[in-house]
């Protein structure tokens, strides 16, 4: 039987306060894709069944209303402590950004790069705790990549800034990235 209070709990986190440590991309009303959420929330072994359904029950089952779901998508109803607003105006990065993922796939991005998966974007972080915090959620001890932003900006990457800590691209090719 699912925690839904837990459950609730985790979400008002996820969309009010640390977006970014799930990689979700808000508009600016608070809104997610429920698929992009469920992708999110089902790499962390506690929510891995969670359903949208769930989503629904854990809604109707709160009193205080925390959430709302409207054609496909999900948001925090209030008590947001993020800048919600995303620019996706192209903007030039510091010269390192850091990425932290599980060590089982790093073969594969020192390959083929970092790809967006079922995200909008690659999600980067401007320092190496907030990308550990990030790397965390999927791995215990995640490996942090160090992007050369500055040389791939100049090539012509666009990054967009998504706020004081995040950085997105839509994908990042391996030669920019190190261990």
């Amino acid at each position: 039987m699912m925690d839904l209070m837990k459950l609730s709990k985790e979400l008002s986190y996820a969309l009010r306060h640390a977006p970014w440590e799930y990689e979700l991309e808000l508009d600016e009303e608070g809104w997610v894709e429920i698929s992009q959420l469920l992708v999110a929330l089902h790499e962390s072994p506690q929510w891995k069944e969670v359903t949208e359904p769930d989503l629904e029950q854990m809604i109707e089952a709160s009193e205080k209303k925390r959430h709302e779901i409207r054609s496909g998508r999900i948001r925090a109803l209030y008590g947001h402590s993020t800048p919600q607003k995303v620019s996706k105006k192209p903007a030039d990065p510091p010269e390192t950004l850091y990425h932290g993922t599980p060590a089982r796939v790093v073969a594969s991005i020192m390959e083929q790069g970092l790809q967006p998966r079922q995200r909008q974007y690659v999600h980067l972080s401007a320092d190496m705790n907030t990308a550990e915090q990030v790397g965390r959620r999927r791995d215990d001890q995640p490996v942090i990549l160090k992007i050369n932003a500055a040389l791939a900006a100049k090539d012509g990457i666009l990054f967009y800034h998504g706020n004081e800590n995040i950085w997105l691209a839509d994908h990042i090719p391996a030669r920019y990235i190190h261990r």
